[in-house]
């Protein structure tokens, strides 16, 4: 991977209450990547759930695009420390994705087209709080924002939800990421702060 991309300019402070702390508004969307984007041919995506020996379940884009989909609104909260609230997005939920998955594993670790990965306890991709997303404020998801679809886990921080995503393996122990295995959290909960891995 290469060198993390240019940011953007400008911020605005905020005392709103939904703003977890050291976190600014921003109304623009950053682009922020650890390496080139990948541009990935609908007809070559596919989306794999494994064990990290036995593929449990798989998708082609048409496949996954037949899935049932939900419509979320939610709050963005990147490590760098800007927050962008009330974006909306459309995607599969990993509940949908994971209902015929028969596992005991803990841990689940997003991979990406690019070799991007980052890890998440199971428990926090079920439930409504992770989805594939493929479609941002109603067009389709640009390449620099993970297009043709990325993880979106927004209880966490932005570098949880992974671009380009092409499949998470189910893991019994967890192990760092990307930025993880670099000093960031292990975890990454906005709210308490825990950029890396120091913070509690």
């Amino acid at each position: 991977m290469g060198t993390i991309s240019r940011g953007f300019t400008g911020r605005r402070s905020s005392t709103d209450a939904k703003l977890p702390s050291g976190q600014y508004l921003t109304t623009d969307f950053p682009i922020l990547s650890a390496g080139p984007t990948p541009h990935i041919p609908l007809d070559r995506w596919e989306f794999v759930i494994d064990d990290g020996t036995n593929v449990l379940r798989k998708w082609d884009w048409k496949s996954f695009r037949d899935l049932p989909t939900d419509t979320m609104t939610v709050d963005i909260h990147c490590v760098t420390r800007w927050s962008k609230l009330g974006t909306c997005w459309e995607g599969v939920s990993l509940d949908t994705l994971l209902a015929d998955v028969k596992t005991d594993a803990s841990y689940a670790m997003a991979r990406s087209y690019g070799d991007y990965t980052t890890n998440l306890p199971l428990k926090d991709l079920r439930n409504k709080q992770g989805w594939i997303a493929f479609r941002f404020d109603g067009e389709v998801l640009a390449a620099e924002h993970g297009g043709p679809a990325r993880l979106l886990v927004p209880h966490l921080y932005f570098w949880k939800s992974a671009k380009w995503v092409r499949g998470i393996t189910l893991m019994h122990h967890d192990k760092p990421g990307f930025w993880e295995s670099l000093g960031y959290h292990i975890y990454g909960d906005p709210w308490k702060e825990q950029r890396y891995s120091d913070d509690v």
